[in-house]
């Protein structure tokens, strides 16, 4: 597989960190409104990555958040007259 690095600006093949092994953290959804195509895109296109490094043997540890405490979600609950618990 090769990835697009942006630090070295230069397409690279991809190697673990550990042989066999890959670890993924991916930042989940904000949600401070009704959901929109935009929230699940990162949910499909990471899910995608991970069963192709599944299929290609490698063992995968997948993280993903939720952000349930941010500025927008403030911003929003106090918009809503709302505590930040029941808009997220």
């Amino acid at each position: 597989m090769t990835l697009y690095n942006t630090l070295t600006r230069k397409k690279e093949t991809f190697v673990p960190l550990e042989e066999g092994k890959v670890k993924m953290y991916v930042c989940g959804p904000t949600v401070y409104n009704y959901i929109h195509i935009g929230n699940a895109r990162p949910a499909i296109v990471y899910d995608t990555v991970r069963n192709y490094l599944e299929y290609k043997g490698y063992d995968v540890q997948y993280v993903s958040n939720f952000t349930d405490v941010d500025d927008k979600l403030i911003k929003a609950a106090n918009e809503l007259g709302e505590d930040v618990p029941t808009v997220s």
